[in-house]
């Protein structure tokens, strides 16, 4: 059996807030509370589970990068400029409103409600194109 990526834990002060942020972006379906959290169901099995941090407490913004198709991509980039989402063709956020090109493919970066820095891209750094 290979190893496969199952689930991670996403920290927010508001999971309800930043998970419906993600599916309504992504055009996924609603979370679905287990337990605690509130998770949103990805391809292969995998998940984010959204958990709820005490708003006195400080949350470190991670990074969670989402390969999507060119169909996928054009529907999400659709979704985040009529929102007036604040987005970046660089990780380092120098080249706002832009679409990056690497490797063949198209790359987008933007922040959840929480502050976590989420992209797009529709081909894996380093492939080529």
């Amino acid at each position: 059996m290979g190893i496969s990526f199952n689930h991670t834990i996403v920290a927010s002060h508001d999971k309800r807030e930043s998970a419906e942020f993600l599916t309504d972006l992504f055009g996924l379906p609603e979370p679905v509370p287990f337990g605690r959290f509130l998770v949103v169901a990805l391809d292969h099995g995998a998940s984010l589970d959204y958990a709820d941090v005490p708003a006195d407490e400080e949350i470190r913004p991670q990074h969670y990068a989402f390969l999507v198709s060119d169909e996928e991509f054009d529907a999400i980039y659709g979704r985040i400029a009529s929102r007036g989402v604040a987005h970046w063709a660089d990780p380092g956020a120098t080249r706002p409103g832009e679409i990056n090109h690497h490797d063949g493919g198209s790359g987008v970066y933007f922040r959840d409600p929480t502050g976590h820095f989420m992209e797009i891209l529709t081909r894996p750094y380093g492939s080529g194109g």
